[in-house]
């Protein structure tokens, strides 16, 4: 046998070990993966059920903690909500803030803090001329009531008025933008006409 032959030789008999050795390593981690898997789904399955049996029903009325909680129920709204109102103007001097319900409403009634879904109508007081309307614009406004961040008769005036109302507030100018607002809010004693349609 010539030396190329040799050389050759132990070149294919490196190789043909090589390969070998290869495939041994891809079975031992295969068999090492698949024990792996097993022992973890025998694991699971012996402590799962000593949980299941040692918790406590839980009580159809409390959701479970992991599930997401459920948006607020609707309230049935009153057919009158639908059209926006006419307000006109008031008679007399706004002495204090006047809260007066034109349609009661069937839901909930709203606390402090409450993020609610309204239409509304604003006039001045003494002439009735529209300043704001969110039926206007087409879509409900969404604020928080009883935070700070309304006109103190908004604020006052709507906490516990229930869901599905529409109330007026006549609000003197010291609950609402004074009698000389600087930055073009409307002055003086207002009027509003606020439909409440919805809470969270």
């Amino acid at each position: 046998m010539s030396g190329q032959d040799q050389t050759a030789g132990k070149r294919r008999g490196q190789a043909l070990t090589g390969a070998l050795a290869g495939v041994a390593v891809i079975a031992v981690l295969v068999a090492v993966f698949v024990g792996i898997q097993v022992s973890d789904d025998d694991k699971g399955k012996q402590s799962a059920a000593p949980a299941a049996a040692t918790e406590p029903a839980q009580a159809p009325s409390e959701p479970a903690a992991a599930e997401p909680s459920a948006p607020p129920a609707q309230t049935a709204l009153d057919p009158a909500l639908k059209e926006k109102p006419v307000v006109k103007a008031g008679k007399g001097d706004v002495t204090k803030l006047v809260v007066k319900q034109l349609v009661a409403g069937k839901g909930p009634k709203l606390t402090a803090g409450q993020t609610i879904q309204a239409n509304y109508v604003g006039v001045t007081y003494k002439d009735g001329k529209q300043f704001d309307s969110s039926w206007d614009r087409g879509q409900p406004a969404e604020f928080p009531v009883g935070a700070g961040r309304l006109i103190k008769g908004w604020d006052q005036g709507l906490v516990g008025v229930p869901v599905g109302s529409r109330v007026l507030l006549d609000i003197p100018a010291d609950l609402a933008y004074g009698e000389h607002p600087t930055d073009g809010s409307p002055a003086g004693d207002l009027r509003f006409v606020v439909d409440v349609l919805a809470a969270q």
